[in-house]
């Protein structure tokens, strides 16, 4: 019920948010509007958004290898912001790695133990983002589009400076934000079914 209310408010107030944004725009010269809220998500831009979440993968790795653990956690942070919907209410979030109690993050701080570790509240965590990985393809099963919401299915293959492969399956659901970028409000990934 607390999630209904949440997105109910959020349809509330997203109306006045999105009449309030070409009146901001006019305050930057030479600034683009941002995109509607509600406007209708293309393909292109779910292609766009799982290459940029691919890139901050690698980005967040390589500032772990060369700056350290609190330069890679605050990358992580910035990417849990401006890629995933936390700040809209809860992501629902299952990542490859994780394990009961904690298999399922619907909160960011749950996410960013995920992929940078250090949480004590999450100490089964060892940060799978900080393995390495320096390149990653993305093979789409199918992208299926309703509206303002998109939701896709594929492989996401990720390599590490070793050349080490390790490839999953992966299902991620996006949303609009009020800023006009798309938003993740669902990830899951697994390893692909191995038979014995």
């Amino acid at each position: 019920m607390k999630t209904f209310k949440t997105r109910l408010l959020a349809l509330a107030v997203a109306p006045a948010a999105a009449l309030a944004t070409p009146a901001m725009a006019h305050n930057h010269a030479g600034a683009a509007a941002p995109t509607a809220t509600y406007a209708p998500i293309t393909v292109a831009e779910v292609e766009a958004a799982q290459q940029a979440w691919g890139q901050a993968l690698v980005a967040i790795a390589t500032e772990y290898d060369t700056k350290g653990h609190a330069a890679a956690k605050k990358v992580a942070e910035q990417v849990l912001d401006s890629a995933y919907g936390y700040g809209m209410g809860p992501v629902l979030f299952k990542p490859t790695l994780t394990v009961t109690p904690q298999t399922f993050r619907t909160s960011r701080d749950g996410a960013l133990a995920y992929f940078v570790g250090g949480d004590k509240t999450y100490p089964n965590d060892s940060g799978f983002a900080l393995k390495g990985w320096r390149t990653f393809k993305i093979d789409n099963a199918g992208v299926v589009v309703t509206g303002n919401s998109a939701i896709s299915m594929g492989n996401v293959t990720i390599w590490d400076a070793k050349g080490n492969m390790t490839k999953v399956d992966k299902t991620w659901g996006y949303v609009r934000g009020g800023d006009g970028k798309l938003r993740i409000v669902l990830h899951h990934s697994s390893l692909p079914y191995s038979p014995k």
